[in-house]
């Protein structure tokens, strides 16, 4: 997908046969559960599941390509790194063109690898970015504190602590 488009509702020509696109759409969001470099992506085409545009299929199809010129890439977790949770979140104030609701994501690396990810829209409008940063943040600290209770669960022992990192 191009940097910095923003799609709306309206934007472009309605797609004569919508099918085909949730059919695309929902095979990109299967392949998200290892690709998590497409979260984002993904996240934004599926919001225009009930009337897509040609801008939305051609989003989809270079999200398509960009998958294909990088097959080796996925998720790797070397034996030799010390188990320590490390945790990124960012949020994006009001971008939402249509309802000015905010974007999070969060990415959670056990060593180096990436374990969980996550980008969606949050669930209702922040009155400033301070909120939507505390929101992202709240959010991220429950999905922390789960995976340390399945870490225990499988007697991964978890000593040091986590890390947050979010930039305000």
């Amino acid at each position: 997908m191009k940097k910095n488009i923003k799609f709306s509702n309206g934007v472009g020509q309605l797609l004569p046969n919508p099918t085909a696109y949730r059919r695309l759409v929902g095979k990109l969001i299967y392949l998200n559960n290892t690709c998590p470099d497409i979260s984002f992506p993904v996240q934004q085409l599926s919001q225009y599941m009930t009337a897509p545009t040609s801008q939305h299929h051609q989003a989809a199809i270079q999200v398509l390509q960009y998958l294909k010129l990088s097959p080796a890439q996925g998720i790797f977790f070397p034996s030799s790194s010390p188990l320590q949770l490390k945790t990124f979140c960012n949020s994006d104030w009001a971008s939402c063109p249509d309802t000015r609701k905010s974007i999070s994501g969060l990415c959670i690396f056990l060593s180096d690898s990436l374990i969980s990810w996550k980008s969606n829209k949050q669930a209702i409008v922040s009155r400033s970015s301070t909120e939507t940063k505390y929101r992202v943040m709240a959010s991220t600290v429950c999905k922390i504190q789960w995976l340390i209770y399945l870490l225990n669960d499988l007697q991964v022992p978890h000593i040091k602590p986590t890390l947050l990192y979010c930039d305000n």
